[in-house]
């Protein structure tokens, strides 16, 4: 398909700046074959029933962005991919300062620059690994907004808390999983009240999440690649709930993501623990999830393709459009809605 196909015009007023408060009011578009309605994520529980297993995402953002010095010249990065424990891939300005060789300083922190790619990205080595580096992050860093949010406002204290999910565990993301965002330790009582049930993956959400695609055709577009495991105890929950003709629920295109790269090919998911760069266009088929529940997603995006290709082109054209003629909040910090699959030939 043509990427042009997934455009559409959003008003600026609608991009979030802060989520809902308190978490349980934001909107949420229900979306089903028989039409549309307009709940609020309060109304979750209503939508869901006992034996549903919700797939969440525990992956936990850390305070990717930076600021710092080479010599006496100010610098500005983002983390974007880990390379090993103490080696990761940025977006760096101004780029003509990251020289290979040269040292960047961020407070007590230190990395030395070692690859500079003509593409734009920097590799840094810091000067400690694993949880010392993680450590020296949370004292030297800021919250990883997305651009549009960050063009809006710079990070605060606040996005610590607004932009990490209740059950975040597993630190490696520089992009929250927006969706899980709703989600309340009171929400999440309520729906295990249900029999709701839940199985954790881990997906480290990377910034190619918010990379513009630069291609005309789909087919021609390159997938970043995300870190990501389903464990042997996720992947038995999934395909025992599909066994039993009970609903799987992907909370984020990233649970979505990662449990149809673990089932990719098979009609089973996988423990899985790998790089995944899986492209999901409409006529996919998927293997694992029954429904999505997401926010809504830049124009022209590999998410809202994504979304297309679950829900079905027109029904989630049709939303969008809903959507924005309602108000509701888009992006990160906004609102959601709640999808049924529809097959690539319905």
């Amino acid at each position: 398909m043509k990427v042009a196909d997934f455009d559409f015009d959003l008003p600026p007023g609608l991009i979030a700046v802060r989520p809902a408060s308190p978490r349980e009011s934001a909107r949420l578009l229900r979306v089903t074959e028989s039409g549309m309605a307009d709940l609020t994520i309060d109304d979750l529980p209503g939508q869901l029933r006992a034996g549903d297993l919700l797939v969440l995402n525990d992956t936990k953002v850390i305070p990717a962005r930076l600021e710092g010095t080479i010599g006496d010249a100010h610098v500005e990065l983002n983390l974007i991919r880990a390379v090993d424990d103490r080696t990761w891939e940025c977006l760096a300005r101004p780029g003509r300062r990251f020289k290979p060789g040269v040292t960047v300083v961020f407070g007590d922190l230190t990395a030395r620059v070692l690859i500079k790619d003509p593409e734009g990205t920097i590799t840094l080595e810091f000067d400690r690994a694993g949880p010392e580096l993680m450590a020296a992050l949370d004292i030297v860093g800021t919250m990883p907004l997305p651009p549009y949010i960050a063009r809006k406002r710079a990070p605060d204290a606040q996005d610590r808390t607004d932009y990490q999910t209740a059950f975040a565990a597993r630190e490696g993301a520089v992009a929250a999983p927006t969706a899980s965002l709703h989600l309340t330790p009171e929400l999440l009582a309520r729906l295990d009240a249900l029999g709701v049930e839940r199985a954790m993956v881990t997906l480290h959400v990377g910034a190619g999440t918010f990379l513009p695609v630069k291609v005309e055709d789909t087919e021609d577009h390159r997938m970043h690649a995300e870190w990501g495991e389903v464990g042997a105890g996720a992947a038995e929950a999934i395909n025992r709930a599909r066994a039993e003709g009970r609903r799987v629920v992907a909370v984020g295109t990233t649970a979505l993501r990662l449990i149809e790269s673990a089932a990719r090919g098979r009609d089973k998911v996988e423990p899985f623990a790998d790089w995944t760069d899986i492209f999901i266009t409409p006529g996919f088929r998927f293997r694992a999830t029954d429904l999505l529940m997401t926010n809504f997603h830049l124009p022209k995006s590999t998410l809202v393709m994504l979304v297309s290709a679950f829900a079905g082109f027109d029904r989630t054209m049709a939303a969008y459009d809903h959507a924005i003629d309602k108000g509701y909040r888009f992006y990160s910090y906004g609102d959601a809605c709640l999808f049924d699959r529809v097959e690539p030939d319905a």
